[in-house]
């Protein structure tokens, strides 16, 4: 039987039990429902606890390594799937015409050549940019945002410090980046997850300076 909320202490005592029943059917563990009901209901009564402090702590302590354990084994299956999927697309990739591959395995197609002068790692470089995963998701734009980026070419990831050296002022390229030449098995962020292949459109507007 449903129960009745009569008042705001009513909603605010019920929105504590929804929180607390969301966070123990997240866990990735198999627990007793009915065991954790009773010594919810046993401790907000006043009862001692069936657990000594020590045996609690060391308990917990366990637990969070376990979790953490699941944590590493779920990134692991994502980044040796990623892995293949990404080591599967750029061997697609690197046999359809116009798509150049360099000794480090990064792949670039020439959409415009520029004539300008092409930048050393060394230098400072303005371009505009849109990274997306080999699924076609966008993850970042400079285009979008309306405003070219600086930075020195040298404190990137690898694949745009070799890439963008290839590059002349005013060219454009598509880089198809492995992921060892990008965020590698870390990933970054939420969106580039580990082992991810990235795909940048690059058009390098200016070299700044050293």
């Amino acid at each position: 039987m449903a129960i009745e909320l009569k008042n705001e202490q009513d909603k605010f005592s019920y929105a504590l039990g929804m929180n607390i029943s969301a966070s123990v059917l997240q866990l990735p563990l198999d627990v007793n429902k009915e065991v954790i009901i009773q010594c919810v209901t046993d401790l907000l009564n006043g009862a001692q606890p069936q657990l000594e402090e020590k045996e609690y702590h060391q308990i917990m302590q366990d637990f969070q390594k376990k979790l953490q354990e699941i944590a590493n084994e779920q990134k692991k299956k994502v980044a040796d799937e990623n892995a293949k999927v990404s080591a599967d697309f750029l061997a697609e990739n690197a046999k359809k015409d116009g798509i150049k591959v360099t000794e480090s395995g990064l792949q670039y197609e020439v959409i415009t050549e520029g004539d300008g002068a092409s930048p050393k790692a060394t230098d400072v470089v303005k371009v505009h940019y849109e990274g997306t995963l080999i699924s076609g998701q966008i993850f970042d734009s400079s285009i979008k945002r309306g405003e070219p980026v600086e930075f020195p070419l040298n404190q990137v990831i690898p694949g745009w410090t070799e890439g963008v050296q290839l590059m002349k002022v005013g060219s454009k390229y598509r880089f198809f980046i492995p992921s060892n030449l990008a965020y590698g098995e870390q990933g970054a962020g939420g969106m580039i997850a580990p082992n991810s292949a990235l795909i940048f459109e690059v058009e390098l507007l200016e070299i700044k300076s050293k």
